[in-house]
């Protein structure tokens, strides 16, 4: 009740001047998962009934890969059917001359975030979006068939791989026949260069391109973490995993039929939904890692809220804008739906906690957090990326080995570097 109080106080400052007989219509794009979008109707539809100010919600596929394109095609065409834009956290270097910029309507309340996610979305100074939630994946483990084998959470990848493949062959054995060991997200997407990425950056690989703008992705210790990957795949995980993306790596996951997963944040409330065969069967905690004196790494990850710089309602948007990311709709979104806030102090609050246990542990996996290269690579992360997933899908799938593979991706991004980056 005190948090619709807070929230019906603070969507009438917005109505102030917003003028509810001739209220703006604005136009949102959203590009989440799982039950973002239904969350999202919700508080606009509070936001619309304070406000007079009608939001409409252009959605997009789940894919991020092609939802960027779209938003490329859009803002190229200098379209003002769309007034605001939910981002990606690697997009803003290569969108902020199309976005307002919001540094000086959100003085008051950028402090209230975390530093480096604020930065993240500030480039050149210019401050490209808000953030609305922010993501880290963990790994998600059947706590009930560890307990049952005496098993403890793996802190390793071969320490995964043993307990995964031990697992899932007892359960065979004893009859269900559709487990498996361990799902992930194997499609030739951006969603691989998020997985890769954590293999590499965990087995002391580097960071595929350093802060520098060094290409340090061509050396062993990265083969070796790619090579173990395809491992995995038709012995602890399907084969069909080359085609997985979030979605369908949840779909084992929450049917029962998988061990692990590793997956982000969003996955958890709906694990626990009523009509989830892992309810109350599941904990997470920090990927593992390589060992010999690595450590875990997960991408960085979350989305934010851009206003177009060609919306003819620019002042509305931005008063939209700063109430999706304010406390208010952070928390409400953290209780509802489980997505962390990008304010810390949110990570303390009682109503929080009690409502997502899980929440303030994930602190942990934020402090092994690891950024894509997207800051070095300015306008080109784009293609980086999709060189990066593409060699590693190509090993998975057999197509030439880690090292073969890495080699022609180092050669590939020497030619792009080379024409500015």
């Amino acid at each position: 009740m005190k948090l619709r109080k807070k929230l019906l106080a603070l969507t009438a400052l917005f109505a102030l001047g917003a003028g509810s007989a001739h209220a703006a219509d604005l136009s949102m794009v959203l590009g989440d998962t799982g039950t973002g979008a239904q969350f999202l109707r919700e508080v606009l539809d509070k936001y619309e009934k304070d406000t007079g100010v009608k939001v409409n919600i252009v959605t997009m596929p789940s894919s991020t890969t092609d939802q960027f394109g779209q938003y490329r095609l859009w803002l190229a065409a200098g379209n003002s059917d769309i007034d605001l834009y939910q981002t990606d956290v690697i997009w803003a270097p290569q969108l902020a001359d199309q976005f307002v910029d919001l540094t000086a309507a959100a003085k008051d309340v950028v402090g209230q975030h975390f530093p480096s996610i604020i930065e993240s979305q500030t480039v050149n100074g210019k401050l490209v979006a808000l953030p609305l939630f922010t993501d880290a994946p963990a790994l998600y483990y059947r706590k009930d068939l560890l307990d049952k084998y005496g098993k403890q959470p793996p802190k390793t990848w071969d320490e995964l791989a043993a307990t995964a493949k031990e697992v899932q062959d007892k359960e065979r054995e004893a009859g269900q026949k559709d487990l498996w060991g361990f799902v992930w997200q194997g499609n030739a997407y951006e969603g691989l260069t998020c997985d890769a990425l954590e293999w590499v950056k965990s087995s002391g690989g580097g960071q595929i391109i350093e802060a520098d703008g060094s290409i340090s992705i061509n050396n062993p210790n990265a083969a070796a973490a790619i090579e173990r990957a395809k491992s995995w795949v038709g012995t602890i995980s399907p084969p069909g995993v080359l085609a997985y993306q979030e979605e369908e790596s949840r779909g084992v996951w929450q049917t029962g039929n998988a061990v692990f997963m590793r997956n982000w944040p969003y996955a958890y409330a709906l694990g626990n939904g009523e009509d989830s065969s892992v309810k109350g069967k599941f904990e997470v905690t920090t990927l593992p890692f390589a060992g010999d004196g690595n450590q875990p790494a997960a991408t960085l990850g979350g989305w934010n809220v851009a206003v177009s710089k060609y919306s003819k309602q620019q002042d509305a948007a931005i008063k939209l804008a700063i109430y999706l990311a304010s406390p208010e709709v952070q928390k409400w979104r953290a209780i509802e739906i489980a997505n962390l806030p990008t304010i810390e102090a949110l990570y303390d609050d009682a109503d929080v906690a009690k409502a997502q246990p899980f929440m303030p542990a994930w602190k942990a996996v934020f402090q092994s957090a690891v950024p894509r290269p997207s800051a070095p690579t300015k306008t080109k992360y784009n293609e980086v990326s999709s060189k990066f997933w593409t060699a590693v899908h190509n090993t998975l799938s057999g197509n030439g080995t880690a090292a073969e593979n890495l080699e022609i991706l180092e050669a590939d991004l020497e030619d792009l570097k080379g024409s500015g980056w």
